[in-house]
């Protein structure tokens, strides 16, 4: 880019601004060599920066790149091997804690910031250096008691010689015999010495070293001889101190020499993310907005406003390119002409340097040139007029305008005879539209106004004139030829009116009818821009209430985003509580149920031993007897039959089914030949009760075995003594427990429940029975 054009457009200013908002001097010296690009790529990409910057500085206020330093020279000294100053290290261990915080911040918001994040990752880890420097070095530069074992040990010698020697000197000056001595009763240090100030008269009633001596020479400093060793021990100890500290000094100033690239690279990216946020912080401060980038070499740019205008600037609305690609700026002096063609040229160049435009609204296609010829460069030295210098400068641009180049004319034509200026102006523009070139000329010759209105691709426009105040507005207005307004001036700043008059005179008829026909357009278009203002203000309020609303949203995303990491958080700790909680209830679910397992067993076997001592009823002397008597053939059930084998009075169930039948004793049912019955009239009511008494406990067994923790061959031997006090117990269906696991304990169950003849059939349990941890069992009746 021309840098003469950037001079003439201020742009030197705007790095100024940006310089003013970074932090650090490496974002400062990024800052002043900002340089407009033509890539279209590069454009986008420091667009994009601007705008996550600007995003980072509205949802974030609290974040900031305050607390390191440009260590540069520091880097350099300890890399050619020299021995770094405490200030100097502890400001390199500031550095790094600060890029160690920025590095930590961008690692979690990787998804809202990517660009300025990416630069972050490439801060290098060097936490390790950073606790040994900040642990070592305090704010001050002073290296810490604690920075070497050596250290402290010297430290702590040399607090307790110092304390002795004042307390020798403390008991000297207080003394009533040595008071008429002294000239005070303090204790001070000369030449890094304990001494005392005493009277020149009594100097030799004070044997030791005199190391000072008062202005006056009416006090010496005299170091008594009952000190002198100690002080030598205290010096000792300050030199020792001293090697020990440029021996921390030192190994600190190596660490940093052996990372100086890593240190350097992060300092490289810290300016960088100042350069950014400076960006950001601009585009806010001049209430900017990005550019949409499509194309080569237009603009369109609603609502601009200069940025280098105090106070508020007037927007105005411009394109170029677009439909037309030579624009003519035309009106009265001072009306903002010169103004018109800067903004449009300054907003082009930011916009292309990555910074967001002071505007409403900004497309554009990227110039590859941008040329100005704005001012009054005469030179007294090369013997130059305002006129030979514009043609000069011209002349140069002629040289270089290609159809990507922007060209601002400021005063085309002027500096000469107004006929043969408007003349050169009107070649020099055809010229420049022959060449392709987008260009914007200002001027003040009617000639330049017909060639506007008469040539293919050119436009007119005019900065706006109140004709009631005879002052400028400011405004912009494509499309109608400006006026010069010189009739209504002159009367204005007091012309006598005949002079005026004469003056009108002069113009011939077409040029009175020309003055008219403006007049009338003029009102017409103003009328066309007030509604059209009102309009602009409508949507300038949505345009705003839309801004607001999305910084709300940004916000209460972010809000919500951190809402959620803590949640998670919170719901992760929670998670693992409770998984302790639940294991810890496992094991004791475990550890009980294998003590009630144990306790099972032992009931289970003592219920057995009952059932057998029921069931075996030792023979009297009567069973014989008992046993005599008809073999019954004709029992039907609900009849009283005595069973003489077990001593026990049962019902019959079933009538007898050739040599058998079956008789409910009690709780159980039993299949048995008929040589083993007997038809009995009348069962003894106390017999009958202490048989149901003696099979309570068999009719009182569970529905379900629980085997889960137990290995195959315990679980066989269980549910084989459980299908026995199942069947005992006249129950039809019962659960085995056997859990889920790797299904070896449950196919070890299976295969031995197949080939039981108890078993009816046996499933896997349903969802509500507990699944493929459970087998439902159907025993045989």
């Amino acid at each position: 880019m021309d840098d003469r054009t950037l001079t003439r457009l201020e742009f030197h200013k705007i790095r100024q601004r940006l310089a003013a908002a970074t932090a650090s001097p490496l974002g400062r010296e990024q800052a002043e060599a900002l340089s407009p690009s033509t890539d279209e790529n590069v454009i986008g990409r420091l667009q994009e920066e601007t705008a996550e910057a600007c995003r980072l500085l509205r949802l974030e206020p609290s974040f900031n790149l305050s607390g390191w330093h440009d260590v540069r020279e520091a880097l350099q000294r300890a890399v050619q091997g020299g021995i770094l100053d405490g200030i100097s290290l502890y400001r390199i261990g500031e550095t790094l804690a600060t890029a160690a915080r920025v590095k930590k911040f961008f690692a979690v918001r990787k998804a809202q910031y990517p660009l300025l994040s990416r630069v972050s990752e490439s801060i290098a880890d060097l936490q390790e250096l950073e606790r040994r420097i900040l642990g070592a070095v305090l704010p001050g530069g002073e290296v810490q008691d604690n920075a070497s074992p050596e250290l402290a040990g010297i430290r702590s010698r040399l607090v307790r010689a110092r304390a002795e020697i004042k307390e020798v000197l403390d008991r000297f000056v207080r003394l009533p015999s040595n008071r008429k001595y002294l000239q005070d009763a303090l204790v001070t240090i000369r030449e890094g010495r304990y001494v005392v100030p005493v009277k020149q008269e009594y100097r030799r009633h004070v044997p030791g070293i005199v190391h000072d001596q008062s202005a006056s020479g009416s006090t010496l400093f005299i170091e008594p001889l009952s000190v002198v060793e100690k002080n030598n021990l205290v010096r000792r100890l300050e030199t020792a101190e001293k090697r020990e500290v440029e021996k921390i000094l030192a190994n600190l100033s190596r660490g940093v020499a052996a990372a100086a690239e890593e240190i350097a690279t992060t300092l490289e990216n810290l300016g960088r993310l100042d350069f950014m946020l400076a960006k950001g912080q601009l585009a806010l401060n001049m209430n900017a907005v990005p550019p949409r980038l499509s194309g080569r070499a237009w603009f369109e740019i609603r609502g601009a406003r200069h940025p280098l205008i105090p106070g508020r600037a007037v927007p105005i609305d411009i394109r170029l390119g677009t439909d037309f690609h030579t624009l003519v700026v035309t009106g009265p002096n001072t009306g903002g002409k010169t103004v018109t063609l800067k903004t449009a040229g300054l907003l082009v160049l930011m916009a292309q340097a990555g910074l967001h435009v002071p505007a409403e609204a900004c497309s554009m296609g990227v110039f590859g040139q941008v040329f100005a010829d704005i001012g009054d460069e005469q030179s007294i030295e090369d013997s130059l007029s305002t006129f030979s210098s514009h043609i000069r400068n011209i002349t140069g641009i002629l040289e270089k305008v290609n159809q990507e180049s922007l060209v601002l004319l400021d005063e085309l034509g002027a500096g000469t005879d107004p006929t043969e200026g408007a003349a050169l102006g009107r070649a020099i523009l055809e010229a420049l539209h022959t060449r392709g070139a987008r260009t914007m000329a200002a001027t003040h010759y009617a000639e330049l106004k017909e060639f506007a209105s008469l040539f293919p691709g050119a436009a007119n426009a005019s900065v706006a004139f109140d004709a009631q105040t005879l002052e400028p507005t400011y405004r912009l207005v494509i499309g109608r030829p400006g006026r010069s307004y010189a009739f209504a001036i002159a009367e204005r700043l007091g012309m006598p009116a005949e002079v005026v008059m004469r003056a009108r005179g002069y113009l011939t008829p077409g040029q009175v009818r020309v003055e008219a026909l403006l007049r009338e357009l003029e009102k017409a278009q103003d009328d066309a821009a007030r509604a059209r203002e009102e309009a602009q203000a409508l949507r300038a309020e949505a345009y705003a209430l839309k801004k607001k609303c999305e910084g709300e949203w940004e916000a209460w995303q972010a809000k919500k985003a951190r809402l959620w990491e803590r949640v998670a958080e919170e719901a992760e700790s929670e998670l693992r509580r409770v998984r302790r909680e639940a294991e810890a209830i496992i094991r004791s679910l475990r550890e009980q149920m294998a003590a009630e397992s144990a306790r099972a067993r032992e009931q289970a076997i003592q219920e057995a031993r009952e059932r057998l001592r029921l069931l075996e009823v030792p023979r009297t002397a009567n069973a014989g007897a008992e046993r005599k008597g008809d073999v019954p053939r004709d029992l039907k059930p609900g009849e009283t039959v005595y069973l003489p084998r077990y001593g026990q009075y049962g019902s019959v169930v079933q009538p007898a089914r050739g040599e058998e039948v079956v008789v409910q004793v009690g709780a159980l049912k039993i299949s048995l030949p008929l040589a083993d019955v007997r038809r009995a009239p009348q069962a003894p009511a106390s017999r009958e009760a202490g048989a149901a008494l003696s099979l309570r406990k068999v009719a009182e067994i569970k529905n379900e075995l629980d085997l889960r923790g137990r290995r195959v061959e315990e679980a066989v031997m269980e549910i084989d003594k459980y299908l026995d006090d199942a069947a005992v117990a006249g129950l039809t269906q019962v659960y085995l427990i056997h859990g889920k696991g790797t299904g070896a304990l449950r196919n070890a169950v299976h295969e031995m429940l197949r080939a039981d003849a108890r078993v009816k059939e046996f499933r896997l349990g349903d969802y509500a029975e507990g699944g493929t941890g459970v087998t439902v069992i159907t025993l045989n009746t």
